[in-house]
Formats: structure tokens, C-alpha cells, sequence
């Protein structure tokens, strides 16, 4: 077997040259004599090429250049054989089963270390308020708190209007027009408003919470901080736990009272119910202790969103596809945290608010 011309990358992309080998050269050609004497031109692409249908080995008469003979030889030493793929059976499919368990159980150790130091960190904290991490707390609080207002209202009102006017379309058929100011004042005061917030925030803090965290982590700023001796949990995670469980509730408020707002517009379009008699009967269908219950579920949520994100964010190794991954997690952990949270408190205070 002859070899002639350019045996390059940019040979091999022209249209049909790679098929048209692929026809004409065998796996028996492997065996036969090659004389590489006449080529032009081989770089590693090419030396690949003939290195697999070699069989990945030598053959038995080889005829080359000396620059020829350098390229194929750093092909022969640095090719790997594909892995051979491994029978699923019983017995490594309960492996990687335990395998998950032990990965799960070191996230909750993790976790659960985690919240032990922000206590620590909130009792030193109270002995020192002087060396509190206050501007970053008020930082905080601007970026997660302030300039989440507009989408939280935005989705809050949209998400309002639609409720109104699908409950309406039942209630109409009961001539039970009225009771919409019940429905909506028990479902977005109780439920909806502080899950929609909390969910928009995990979504939209919780993830900048760990990709802050994770640059740090790319750019050895975290290994600066444990070099210099300064905690990371009382700079890094307690302002932010503060300040999410101090404006979650606000932006629960608000929130709710924005979904109030577009359900109040589309039940007087839809049912000729006025705003005025929305307000005066919203306070006597809801109980004050529905507000409370939820301000409440909204501490909680903000706390374990910045908790969190925390967490993924200094578990981020130094790479940028770490950092991806690590933020995704984020934010699916926290959404589905505060809703297994919120689960959790429909069921505890079942009995409160009616």
C-alpha cells in the first residue's frame, strides 16, 4: 500500500475523501506492506487514520520518513482503546445505588454543618454587633431585596389576573360570584404569594448567591480568606441568610398584594365585582392569622434559599464546568426545598387561619 499527497485535517474534510478511503482500504490492508516514503504531508490526523486501520499495531513492512516516523509514533503512544462498556447486572446497580446514598448523605452532612455554623456565627454575632459584617448585610439586602420588586409584582399581578379569571368561570355557573374574594384571598395570602416569591427568588438570588460564591472559588479568593484567617461562613453566609430572611417576608407582602391586585382588576371586568367591595370583604373572609402564618413560611424559605445556595457555591470546585453544574443544582434544590417547606406547613397548620 502506496501512500501519496497531504494526509492532513484539511485533506480529510473535503466531501466523499473519508467514505472513499473507508471503502477502498480494508482491514486486511493492515497487514500488507505501507510505504510512507512518497507523502507529503502527515500530520496527526492523518497518522490516526492510519494508525486504526493498522489495527493499532505496526505492520510487518513500513516504509517512512523520519518526520513521518515522530508523528506516528506519538499516535501509537498517546491512543487509548475505548472502554469496554461494562453488563448492567444486579449487583452494580445496587452499588450505584449505594454509591448515591453515600454522595446524598455527605450533601446532608455538609448541609447540616452548615447551618450549625451560621448559629455559631449569629451567637458571636450578638456578643460583637461591632464586627458584624453590616455593608455587606445592606448590600444584601439592596441586590436581593430592592431590585427583585419589579418581576415579583410583574409575576404576582399576572399570575392574579389568570386566577381570578379561572375561578370566575366556575363560580358563575353556581351563581356564587361573591366567594371569589374568598378564594383568592386564602390561596394567594396563604399559599401562593410567599411560594411564587420564594420560588422567584431562588431563581433569581439563590442562583447568584452560588455562582458569587463559585467565582470566588475559580479565582482562589476563598483560599485567600482561609490564608488570612477571616471566616467564610460569618462573611460569606451569615449576611446573606440575614438578609434573605428579612426581606422574604417583605417580598411576600408585596407580592401578594400585587396578585390582589390583578385579582381585584379581573374579578370587577369578568364578574362586575368592585374593588371596593373586594376590600371590604377580603378581611373578613381572611383571617389575620394567615398573614402571620405566611410571613412566617417566608423566614424560613429565605433562610434555606441562602442556605442553600451557600452551600453549592462553596462546594464548587476550581473550573468553569463545576461552576455551571454547581449553580443548576442550586437552584432545582431550592425550589424543590421550598416547595417539600411549604408542604410541610400546609400540613402542621392545617387547622390555623379557618
Amino acid at each position: 500500500m502506496r501512500v501519496l499527497g497531504q494526509w492532513t485535517a484539511a485533506q480529510f474534510a473535503r466531501p466523499g475523501l473519508l467514505h472513499a478511503l473507508e471503502a477502498s482500504v480494508t482491514p486486511a490492508a493492515g497487514q500488507a506492506g505501507w510505504d510512507l516514503s512518497q507523502a507529503q504531508q502527515l500530520d496527526h490526523i492523518g497518522a490516526q487514520w492510519l494508525w486504526d486501520h493498522w489495527g493499532r499495531q505496526w505492520p510487518g513492512q513500513l516504509e517512512l520518513r523520519p518526520a513521518h516516523q515522530a508523528v506516528l509514533d506519538r499516535v501509537a503512544r498517546f491512543t487509548v482503546a475505548p472502554p469496554v462498556r461494562k453488563r448492567t447486572t444486579w449487583w452494580r446497580s445496587y452499588l450505584g445505588l449505594g454509591a448515591a446514598v453515600l454522595r446524598a448523605m455527605t450533601q446532608v452532612k455538609s448541609f447540616v454543618r452548615l447551618i450549625g455554623q451560621l448559629v455559631l456565627n449569629l451567637i458571636q454575632l450578638a456578643r460583637a454587633p461591632h464586627q458584624g459584617p453590616w455593608r455587606d448585610f445592606s448590600g444584601h439586602l439592596y441586590r436581593i431585596g430592592a431590585t427583585a420588586l419589579p418581576i415579583t409584582a410583574l409575576v404576582g399581578f399576572l399570575i392574579g389576573v389568570v386566577l381570578a379569571y379561572l375561578t370566575a368561570q366556575q363560580l358563575k355557573q353556581f351563581g356564587a360570584d361573591a366567594y371569589i374574594v374568598n378564594i383568592l384571598g386564602v390561596a394567594l395570602i396563604r399559599e401562593l404569594g410567599p411560594v411564587l416569591a420564594a420560588i422567584l427568588i431562588a431563581g433569581r438570588s439563590g442562583s447568584s448567591i452560588t455562582a458569587q460564591i463559585g467565582v470566588m472559588r475559580v479565582t482562589e479568593e476563598l483560599d485567600a480568606m482561609r490564608v488570612m484567617g477571616i471566616s467564610q461562613s460569618f462573611r460569606l453566609v451569615m449576611p446573606r441568610a440575614m438578609a434573605l430572611a428579612l426581606v422574604m417576608p417583605l417580598i411576600s407582602v408585596w407580592t401578594t398584594l400585587c396578585a390582589l391586585a390583578g385579582g381585584m382588576l379581573a374579578a370587577d371586568v369578568s364578574l362586575g365585582i368592585t374593588p371596593t367591595f373586594f376590600m371590604t370583604a377580603l378581611p373578613r373572609a381572611v383571617n389575620v392569622d394567615n398573614l402571620v402564618l405566611a410571613s412566617s413560611k417566608s423566614v424560613v424559605f429565605g433562610v434555606l434559599i441562602a442556605l442553600v445556595g451557600c452551600h453549592f457555591g462553596l462546594r464548587v470546585q476550581p473550573n468553569t464546568q463545576s461552576l455551571g453544574e454547581g449553580t443548576t443544582a442550586s437552584v432545582v434544590t431550592s425550589i424543590t426545598v421550598v416547595i417539600l417547606v411549604d408542604a410541610l406547613f400546609a400540613v402542621l397548620f392545617k387547622d390555623v387561619g379557618f
